[in-house]
């Protein structure tokens, strides 16, 4: 039983930038709670000892020796976590052996991943396995992709909340920002591109927003690579970067829950740059991305000063039509900037959730809405700083 193992929580990467941020969280936050058991991982034990040193950790913290590389030392680490939470990307170049030793051990596993051509490789090798494991499996649980996977789970909650029925046409846009993607993020992105610039069958599977729901092909799925104007929101909309991976996941759990938004539904997910010819600009500088350059500012490791996570910020509604011809629109936002700040307690909270909520969903590979839903919902809403609001 998961529940008896020596550890609730283990901490893969736990020197890195972002593995020190969850680390500090959680002891901040939760460091008092008598049910919870919590380990520090990762290749460089002595460099993680410094990290707690240095953090005002507790002395006594386990630390746990592994390389990303190694399975049997990771196989041995997964045995004794009920939960494994990894900080270490970009995965599709250090996080198939982990994910490999969780299923083999029936372990839950979560992570920042938000690079879809490696998460498919893994539904496609391991879903089996996870399902008769019991391990549970979850990708994306920071700002890619919570924010847009519990948003339109949210929405479309209260739209059978008000009309019994659910929303088949949804968009989401972001609405104000501060702060950027990770460095790993953003090293993610390049990896994932480098990737499929050398296999065009990986550059097919970008473009296919049901790229993550295998054997299900939806309806045509509105354009949020173009700039548009979006006169209900009375404001230009640029391509979102986080789009790439934000709409896959959405369509997933759509999957996951047996078509609960519908089998014809649709969701478009694009910033929003303001209206006139200024909005106008932006929408289309923005339809070029520089993504290199973007990647030369942060670097994997590195990140924002606390004052910067703290003054950070986001915001996004998500809206659509129900049949009866009713506007239902929600927000959700974020006290921290997405790529550190907010995005340490999203996945902190989510292994939590798995590691202590009695969620009931069965071994397989999820996403943060399939998986945990509601219970996300309150645990990100009493301690991570997000508001979710009908508008």
């Amino acid at each position: 039983m998961k529940d008896t193992r020596e550890f609730n929580v283990i901490i893969y990467g736990a020197s890195g930038f972002t593995g020190r941020l969850i680390a500090e969280y959680l002891t901040q936050h939760h460091g008092d709670s008598k049910e919870l058991r919590w380990a520090l991982a990762g290749r460089n034990k002595a460099k993680i000892a410094q990290m707690v040193a240095e953090s005002g950790l507790p002395a006594d913290t386990p630390i746990i020796s592994a390389d990303a590389n190694d399975l049997e030392a990771l196989t041995d680490m997964a045995r004794r976590g009920s939960v494994v939470l990894s900080a270490v990307g970009p995965y599709q170049l250090y996080g198939s052996t982990l994910v490999e030793a969780c299923v083999k051990t029936g372990t839950d596993y979560v992570d920042l991943c938000g690079e879809p051509t490696w998460m498919r490789e893994m539904i496609d090798r391991h879903q089996g396995d996870a399902e008769r494991s019991g391990a549970r499996i979850v990708f994306s649980c920071g700002f890619d992709s919570i924010p847009s996977d519990l948003g339109v789970y949210y929405l479309q909650r209260v739209a059978r909340e008000r009309t019994g029925g659910t929303l088949s046409q949804v968009k989401g846009r972001v609405r104000g920002m501060r702060g950027f993607a990770s460095g790993g993020t953003l090293a993610s992105m390049q990896a994932t591109m480098a990737a499929a610039a050398r296999d065009p069958e990986l550059q097919e599977l970008l473009k296919n927003p049901f790229s993550l729901a295998p054997g299900f092909a939806g309806p045509p799925q509105p354009n949020s690579n173009k700039p548009t104007f979006d006169k209900e929101l009375n404001s230009w909309a640029a391509p979102f970067v986080m789009a790439v991976i934000n709409i896959p996941n959405v369509h997933r759990s759509n999957a996951l829950l047996n078509h609960a938004y519908g089998r014809d539904f649709s969701y478009s997910e694009m910033v929003l740059t303001g209206p006139g010819e200024e909005g106008e600009a932006r929408a289309k500088a923005m339809a070029t991305p520089t993504l290199a350059a973007e990647g030369d500012k942060v670097k994997p490791g590195e990140g924002p000063s606390r004052e910067e996570q703290e003054a950070g910020f986001y915001d996004l509604v998500f809206l659509g039509d129900s049949e009866t011809g009713e506007r239902i629109r929600v927000s959700v936002s974020g006290d921290r900037d997405p790529g550190y700040g907010s995005t340490s307690r999203m996945i902190t909270e989510s292994a939590l959730a798995l590691a202590l909520d009695n969620i009931p969903t069965p071994g397989g590979i999820w996403t943060p809405a399939a998986a945990m839903g509601d219970k996300l919902i309150e645990r990100l809403t009493e301690h991570a700083g997000l508001v979710f609001k009908t508008e």
